[in-house]
């Protein structure tokens, strides 16, 4: 709610939506305002509630119970403690501190309690008087025109979502057909794939540390699951029987090659 709007509020003496659905009941008083009353620090007070509960009366019980605490902000913006005293201890604590001021306790007792029993504003009078209305549909409207531009925030993130998820989607169904495949690629076919030709495949992956200058796959990318290699032999007119290697890439390898060739097109694009 704005700023304007509790001004208003306050200054028109109309109940607040809040105001008028608070109906609660008084069972406690506050021992900041046991010490208003009396007159009396607050922290004296607190003692004496203390030194109440600590005490036994002729049937060996505490002469109060200790009360349940309860915080608030003093004037500082620091949070503070305070006891919620029931009724009944109340009279005890006053009587104890300023027997003089029991009177007092009494009265402030009663005007609590007439507050709940006589609600300090007529509901319907209220509700038919055009100013509470008129706060009312303020609020109201304000609160839907909130919800409403969060909608729209929400939408166009909904859509720029989708929008990313139908860009992904090839890359995605590429990495999960690919990744899981057992089917390998000589590098003329991996190029293929990624767009590109053999000879700058291979030169990429000699950059990438991925094979040697003969083209032949490092042990760590075969241990990697990145290559494999394919050994076999060639008959040669003069020399005979000569042993050949050949590089393999694996699915795996493959998706990574991929994403790696993508992202050097992109910083070359930045260039």
């Amino acid at each position: 709610m704005n700023n304007s709007f509790v001004e208003f509020e306050h200054s028109s003496g109309i109940a607040t939506p809040f105001q008028i659905r608070q109906g609660m009941s008084r069972t406690t008083m506050s021992s900041r305002e046991i010490a208003d009353l009396v007159g009396s620090r607050h922290d004296k007070v607190k003692q004496s509630i203390e030194r109440l509960a600590a005490r036994n009366d002729a049937n060996g019980k505490p002469v109060i119970a200790l009360p349940p605490m309860g915080e608030y902000f003093d004037s500082l913006g620091r949070k503070a403690s305070e006891y919620m005293v029931c009724k009944r201890d109340s009279f005890i604590v006053v009587a104890q501190l300023c027997p003089e001021f029991t009177a007092r306790l009494v009265d402030r007792w009663q005007e609590l309690e007439d507050q709940v029993a006589k609600p300090s504003f007529d509901y319907a009078a209220a509700l038919s008087d055009p100013r509470t209305l008129l706060a009312l549909l303020t609020e109201n409207v304000t609160k839907v025109v909130a919800l409403e531009a969060d909608n729209v925030e929400l939408t166009k993130e909904n859509h720029l979502l989708e929008v990313k998820v139908g860009q992904d989607a090839p890359k995605v169904a590429f990495h999960d057909m690919v990744t899981v495949s057992h089917k390998t690629y000589n590098a003329a076919q991996a190029a293929k794939i990624i767009g590109t030709g053999r000879t700058r495949l291979l030169q990429f992956m000699r950059q990438k540390g991925w094979v040697t200058r003969s083209n032949e796959p490092y042990q760590a990318k075969i241990e990697a699951g990145l290559l494999d290699v394919k050994l076999g032999t060639f008959e040669h007119p003069i020399e005979g029987t000569i042993p050949t290697c050949s590089t393999l890439i694996t699915g795996k390898g493959l998706t990574k090659l991929q994403a790696m060739w993508q992202s050097r097109e992109e910083d070359l694009l930045k260039e």
